[in-house]
C-alpha cells in the first residue's frame, strides 16, 4: 500500500475514531488492508449514520471536504471511492440529498457517474 492511501486511513479514522476497531480487526482478520472492505463496511455505516442524523455537521462536512481533497489528487482512491463510497450513497435517496448539501463538486460528479453506471436515473 502506499503512503498516500495509508494517509487517507489514518485520517479518515481520526476524523471518525468509532472506525479504527474495526479497521484493525478487518486487517487482522484478511491479513492486509482490503481497501474496499473497509470503506464498505466500516467507514460508510458510521457516515451514513452521522447522515441520517444530520446532527454533527462539522464532522460530516470535514468528512466530506477530506474524500473531495483525495478525489481531486490520488487517482486510485478515487477509482476505489466512486466503486464504494458513491455508490453506496446513492443507495438511499434521503440519505444522499443530505450528503449533497456537504459534498465537493467533483463527489457529486463522481456520485452521478456511479448511479450511471448501475443504471440508476
Amino acid at each position: 500500500m502506499d503512503k498516500v492511501t495509508q494517509e487517507f486511513f489514518d485520517k479518515m479514522m481520526r476524523i471518525i475514531p468509532a472506525t479504527s476497531q474495526g479497521y484493525n480487526r478487518s486487517i487482522k482478520e484478511n491479513g492486509e488492508l482490503l481497501e474496499t472492505v473497509v470503506i464498505e463496511d466500516i467507514f460508510m455505516p458510521e457516515i451514513l449514520k452521522l447522515l441520517f442524523e444530520d446532527k454533527e455537521k462539522e464532522k460530516i462536512q470535514n468528512i466530506f471536504d477530506f474524500v473531495e481533497e483525495t478525489v481531486n489528487c490520488d487517482k486510485h482512491l478515487r477509482d476505489i471511492l466512486s466503486i464504494t463510497m458513491m455508490e453506496i450513497l446513492g443507495n438511499d435517496s434521503a440519505v444522499l440529498k443530505i450528503a449533497k448539501k456537504y459534498m465537493g463538486v467533483t463527489s457529486i460528479k463522481l456520485q452521478l457517474e456511479a448511479d450511471k453506471d448501475l443504471g440508476r436515473a
